[in-house]
């Protein structure tokens, strides 16, 4: 029964989260120099936390914020226009699921493993015998424990983002695991069969 629920829960939001980022994106503006507003204040917060954004988000986009943009965008592969355009849109959506995952993942341990946690979602996407996107991988059935018991809702802090930056700019602290675990919580014995390659924290980083 407890299965069935968990199950539903995660169907639950799998449809939920296509609905609503395909919504999100069909109606999200183009933010550039002079846009006022919530959407601003919630851009400023998230560069924040990414370690580009310096001072206390205002909701104007000035030349500060433009400046941030640009960085980001130069950092996460996205043409540094200064604006955000939909793939600047889409890149930001990516990350932020990512800190999620992190957070929920990982928020209890040191740095170097909520990045080598952000580069194991990296190394899914680019393997072959995963999804080859990142919505599809952090919602696979079962990827996660984080989706499957709900503590991916919770809010990130900085430094989930600031390792999901980490990763995207290149440092594997996982040297190119596509699996991590920890042993205590494990409930299915098939993840033993992986070849670890290293640990950090609580977590076995494996392939």
């Amino acid at each position: 029964m407890k299965s069935l629920k968990t199950l539903a829960f995660g169907l639950f939001v799998v449809l939920f989260l296509s609905f609503s980022q395909t919504e999100a994106e069909a109606h999200s503006p183009d933010l550039h120099s002079g846009s006022t507003g919530q959407a601003v204040t919630e851009l400023q917060t998230k560069l924040k936390k990414l370690g580009y954004f310096h001072v206390a988000p205002t909701g104007y986009y000035g030349s500060i914020t433009e400046t941030a943009v640009s960085q980001f965008q130069r950092d996460f592969g996205v043409p540094a226009t200064g604006y955000t355009g939909t793939l600047t849109r889409n890149k930001l959506e990516q990350v932020d699921m990512m800190a999620h995952v992190v957070h929920g993942e990982a928020r209890g341990e040191v740095h170097k493993g909520k990045v080598a946690v952000a580069a194991v979602i990296l190394n899914r996407i680019n393997s072959g015998h995963f999804p080859n996107s990142t919505y599809d991988v952090i919602f696979q059935r079962n990827a996660f424990t984080a989706v499957n018991d709900g503590q991916y809702w919770l809010t990130p802090d900085a430094s989930a983002y600031q390792a999901v930056r980490d990763a995207y700019q290149g440092w594997d602290p996982s040297a190119g695991a596509t699996y991590y675990y920890n042993p205590a919580g494990v409930t299915n014995n098939w993840i033993f069969s992986r070849t670890v390659i290293t640990k950090i924290g609580k977590h076995y980083f494996a392939k």
